[in-house]
């Protein structure tokens, strides 16, 4: 039987009222359409996030490097050629979030913004501003940029711990330069970690596409409130195959709180080499667990030396949160800010034992690369924080022997002359061994290269 149209409109306004009051703030809500059916919409929660949400272009300069034929001093002699490396201007495009409205402060991906010179944000009302760099954290790749604002927007912070897997996500960004697109899909896994993407890893990972150009943008809930901000895919040729990565957001707030006091990250130390446990270790040390990290080295004057942790001991919680990895260890440390105090549980010859220590900042012992080699003149060297292994390359002068040689900031050095080298000490040693050719083992952005520095 055929109801009259305008019974039809009563029962589907019936309906909407009842789901209203059923769902929670901007959730998705049915609508009503001119022929009186309810169907589902996420418009009225995207109308309210997707004005924090902004397109982000840079401008930088970059060192195009020329053929080593021509840094050759008897070229240079012979035809009067001075050696000037070349610049370029590179331009980048991303997205951004507002998350402090009154104060104009926008979060977005560290590699948004590197090497930038100039950076533009761009509103969905066509609104465009300058900011100014506030602080950026590339073992997170994280950043803040402020602009000097009216009326902006921001999108609520969703709780710690609520987001589960399986929840449906919409991702919001400037893919390809593409303004203000939304995606859809759910959780697909939480506390990703081991990629290789970045040096602190605790991803979201999701299905709902991201593409070049959605990095730093928004991965929101169906109540419109921020849960992560997406940084990552793991495609070929950089497409998108449904595995897209978001930091999420306790991760995200823990470093902007420290970029916005102090301009960049003091993470916490405890002065320890460490792995992943082995079903093998595990039977070795004659332990029933079967996750944890495993502790190689103790440094000597460090909080964990200090605190009795001994090499063998395997760090099994933290804080009461469980640890079942080196990587998860490294992140829940990293997280921390110098000085706080922290609650390890450990297992030493098969006894489970509580140990409370007081993590400190890195030893900032950093040197200059001309007085290894003048090969390396330009470069600034420091330990890797954390005990990481490796020594971090802090600045590279442009132009320098040692830009030309192809280092780069933010590059860890692993190893020299096939030497492993995890402090400056160590990489002293492995450097004036040979004068003549260094070749280096790199990591950058998450993935190992050989350097050949003749």
């Amino acid at each position: 039987m055929k109801l009259p149209v305008i019974k039809k409109r009563f029962l589907a306004l019936i309906m909407l009222a009842f789901s209203l009051i059923s769902l929670p703030a901007f959730t998705a809500i049915p609508a009503l359409t001119e022929e009186g059916t309810v169907v589902p919409t996420l418009a009225p929660m995207l109308e309210v996030v997707m004005p924090a949400v902004v397109h982000i272009a840079t401008e930088g300069k970059r060192t195009v490097e020329t053929s080593p034929f021509f840094n050759d001093p008897l070229f240079e002699r012979f035809f009067g050629v001075p050696r000037q490396p070349r610049e370029r201007r590179t331009q980048g495009l991303g997205s951004g979030v507002v998350f402090d409205a009154k104060r104009g402060y926008i979060i977005t991906n560290s590699h948004v913004i590197d090497g930038a010179d100039n950076i533009k944000v761009t509103l969905k009302d066509g609104r465009s501003f300058e900011a100014s760099l506030i602080g950026a954290d590339p073992g997170a790749d994280i950043a803040v940029i402020k602009i000097d604002a009216s009326n902006l927007k921001s999108i609520p912070l969703a709780k710690p711990g609520e987001t589960r897997v399986g929840d449906f996500v919409l991702a919001i960004g400037n893919p390809f330069g593409l303004q203000q697109t939304v995606t859809s899909g759910i959780v697909s896994a939480l506390g990703r970690s081991g990629l290789g993407i970045e040096s602190y890893e605790d991803f979201i990972q999701t299905d709902a596409s991201i593409n070049p150009g959605n990095s730093g943008g928004a991965l929101v809930n169906l109540k419109g409130e921020l849960i992560g901000i997406n940084t990552a895919i793991l495609g070929p040729n950089g497409g998108n195959v449904g595995i897209g990565f978001a930091i999420p957001i306790n991760m995200v707030q823990s470093i902007t709180d420290q970029l916005i006091e102090h301009g960049e990250v003091r993470r916490g130390r405890l002065g320890i080499g460490i792995q992943d446990l082995t079903p093998e270790l595990a039977r070795a040390f004659n332990i029933s667990a079967r996750r944890g990290a495993v502790v190689s080295q103790v440094e000597e004057d460090s909080p964990a030396a200090e605190a009795d942790i001994q090499v063998g001991d395997v760090i099994v919680a933290v804080n009461g949160k469980a640890v079942k990895s080196a990587s998860e260890l490294r992140n829940a440390v990293g997280l921390l800010r110098a000085g706080t105090k922290i609650d390890l549980v450990l297992l030493r010859e098969g006894k489970r034992k509580q140990i409370m220590v007081r993590i400190e900042e890195p030893k900032k012992e950093k040197f200059k690369g001309n007085l290894l080699s003048n090969k390396l003149g330009g470069a600034t060297f420091s330990n890797n924080p954390n005990g990481e292994q490796g020594v971090l390359v802090l600045e590279i002068q442009p132009g320098s022997p040692a830009s030309r040689a192809g280092l780069m900031q933010g590059d860890i050095i692993l190893s020299v002359n096939r030497r492993p080298v995890n402090s400056v000490e160590e990489m002293k040693a492995a450097v004036s061994g040979n004068q003549q050719t260094l070749v280096m083992n790199i990591l950058r952005g998450g993935r190992g290269l050989f350097l050949l520095i003749q």
